[in-house]
């Protein structure tokens, strides 16, 4: 396991204030290069790894340490340096160097050190290694987040409140599937996934593996019981753990998620963003606070940007994670991507509540209509979930979502016919959105509370789908 600390710092962690950092284990210690660069260990002298620490982050963004860390992460003011270590339980002393190396930061930059408890200035006294860690598995990569690899699965295992989609865990899930193994990520019961790593992590063979409070393991998501077999963690057949199924959400949370596609003509003037700027501003009244590869996200919004950042990647698909103020949570997923039709854009923003009465059904289909008329909308489905307002999951049973209404984009009815297209077999009939010569349709399935809905959205699609050419 990895014990994760971090230092807050309103200055720049340069090169002399690094190196009297890194000297908290003494000069005995060996120091190795990662990632072109971009993570330092700190080494036994036999090469083994004790602390990782990532290159220094410049967060622009209010309230990121807050929602990562907990309220009392005692930030700085925006801007401040994020800089993160990782120290390896395998050897006892590891964590106390990793304390020692963010608390000499803070001590010659300010700020402050989370958790609060493991900063300190001490010189730490390590095990020379061959006693204090076994030798990794043949084929292990020399990182101390990967806890055990094996032909079929890289596992990483993380105790921390909250574990965000981070620089380091994005290129992880991208090497795994690269090698063709799968990652779990094991954690105690009581730490949250951010969503934008729960979407990361996607399906099978992907697992979230949760210790059972009661001894063995569940899966984080499904509640399914797992063992550890042939090295990796499978399903103990089809029982759900008790402790999935025990503790409810907090009364009255909701979340909104609004899932949808633009698509735009790969101009050299086009700028991207809008389409989730415009959302964003009808559900907050705002725009985006900030975006960035990962968490903590670190940039303040700028949509001129985020579009350099996807030219830079092209042809590659570019992922981002965009995040909106304090005062109102809400976190996005978004993928652009180059396609036959042109520059796709695909959007997952999510908005957390702590009473139904604040979601603001009403401002969909003005909205929607804003997204159709001036920024190739293709799609739109809207959902609404009791789940938690801070938008963090728990390894414990949420209600699934339910559908709210959906958006069918002017040349997806030109496709399949107007007269078509507004004439399923539901009540009430669509709204036309748009002009009468390149209408959209909007279409209210319900207002979030009725398991019905599931019913109507698979008629609908149904329906349009006996509408598409063949």
């Amino acid at each position: 396991m990895t014990k994760d600390v971090i230092a807050l710092t309103p200055k720049m962690p340069g090169t002399d204030a690094l190196l009297a950092a890194l000297h908290a284990g003494g000069p005995d210690l060996g120091l190795t290069a990662t990632d072109d660069g971009a993570v330092l260990q700190l080494c036994t002298a036999d090469g083994r790894p004790l602390v990782s620490v990532e290159a220094p982050l410049l967060v622009h963004t209010p309230g990121e340490a807050e929602r990562l860390l907990g309220l009392g992460a005692g930030a700085p003011e925006p801007p401040y340096w994020w800089t993160e270590t990782r120290a390896s339980t395998a050897v006892p002393a590891a964590e106390s160097l990793a304390g020692s190396v963010c608390g000499r930061l803070t001590m010659l930059l300010g700020g402050s050190v989370w958790p609060p408890e493991a900063g300190h200035t001490a010189r730490v006294t390590t095990p020379d290694g061959d006693a204090a860690q076994p030798s990794p598995a043949s084929g292990a990569p020399a990182l101390p987040v990967v806890d055990v690899l094996t032909g079929s699965t890289a596992v990483v295992l993380a105790d921390r409140p909250v574990v965000p989609l981070t620089a380091w865990l994005s290129d992880l899930l991208r090497a795994t599937t690269r090698s063709d193994r799968a990652f779990h990520l094991v954690t105690p019961p009581h730490v949250r996934l951010t969503l934008p790593l729960r979407t990361a992590l996607g399906g099978a063979p992907n697992r979230w593996v949760v210790q059972d409070p009661a001894g063995g393991y569940h899966d984080g998501l499904s509640g399914l019981r797992l063992a550890w077999r042939d090295g990796t963690f499978a399903p103990l057949g089809t029982e759900v753990a008790a402790a999935f199924t025990s503790r409810a959400t907090p009364a009255g949370h909701r979340q909104l998620t609004i899932s949808f596609r633009t698509v735009h003509a790969p101009d050299a003037g086009l700028e991207l963003g809008g389409a989730l700027e415009s959302a964003w501003r009808h559900l907050t009244g705002a725009p985006p606070a900030g975006w960035g590869t990962a968490e903590p996200v670190n940039l303040p919004w700028s949509r001129r940007q985020l579009t350099q950042a996807a030219r830079d990647r092209a042809p590659s698909p570019t992922h981002l994670v965009v995040i909106g103020a304090p005062g109102r949570p809400a976190v996005a997923t978004h993928r652009v991507t180059r396609t036959t039709a042109g520059v796709a854009e695909d959007t997952t923003l999510t908005l957390g509540f702590t009473a139904p009465e604040e979601v603001p059904l009403d401002a969909l289909e003005a909205m929607a209509e804003e997204l159709v008329g001036e920024h190739g909308l293709t799609t739109m489905l809207t959902t609404l979930r009791r789940a938690r307002a801070d938008l963090t999951l728990p390894p414990h049973l949420e209600p699934p979502p339910l559908p709210v209404a959906f958006t069918l984009g002017s040349r997806e009815v030109r496709t399949i016919g107007l007269t078509h297209a507004r004439r399923p077999p539901l009540a009430p009939r669509p709204r036309q959105l748009g002009p009468a010569t390149a209408p959209a349709l909007h279409y209210a399935l319900g207002d979030g509370t009725e398991a019905a809905a599931w019913t109507a959205l698979q008629v609908l699609t149904e329906h349009l789908k006996a509408g598409s050419p063949a």
